[in-house]
């Protein structure tokens, strides 16, 4: 259990350091842009995501994942006012999720997503699936804005056999991929 709490934790990191990364290349105005009306912008996608961890993660083992609360289409709504808003409720978002992840000692224990049973396992999966490809949302959004001047993510253009070279030179070893991050 506690090697998939620690796998998960890493790649739940991984993923929030690619969108922070991301939008922290952007301006407060690209954070709003969108290319035409049924398109999101980095700060609608970073709404409902911050919206869903709060829902799903805040009493997470004792209640059902979607909060009577949480008002899940005004998060598609433009309604944060800047930047300071926007990762407060990123912040808030992650503390949740990471609150549960060490509650959790069971990983067969049931929990409820509107009314649907899942294991801890499952529903931890469901949403590291979920806010990865948000967060994939976010990251091209971000590289679309900057063209030219967009800092890779990962590995740079035409840089793989240097990488591999790199990689291939040094000893084999166990560790998690996000350790090199």
């Amino acid at each position: 259990m506690e090697g998939y709490k620690e796998s998960v934790r890493k790649q739940f990191l991984y993923y929030k350091g690619l969108a922070e990364k991301a939008m922290f290349q952007v301006s407060d105005e690209q954070l709003v842009w969108t290319p035409d009306a049924e398109t999101n912008s980095i700060a609608v996608i970073v709404q409902h995501v911050g919206g869903n961890m709060l829902s799903r993660f805040t009493d997470f083992l004792t209640s059902d994942g979607e909060k009577p609360w949480r008002n899940r289409d005004a998060e598609f709504e433009p309604s944060l006012s800047s930047r300071a808003e926007l990762l407060d409720l990123w912040e808030r978002g992650w503390k949740e999720v990471f609150q549960a992840l060490d509650q959790v000692d069971d990983l067969q224990q049931i929990v409820y997503i509107r009314n649907e049973g899942h294991t801890v396992l499952e529903a931890f999966n469901r949403q590291l699936a979920h806010y990865s490809y948000h967060i994939g949302q976010i990251v091209f959004l971000a590289k679309l804005l900057k063209r030219e001047e967009w800092q890779t993510l990962s590995i740079a253009r035409n840089k793989s056999g240097e990488y591999n070279d790199k990689k291939f030179s040094a000893p084999k070893e166990i560790r998690h991929f996000t350790d090199r991050v």
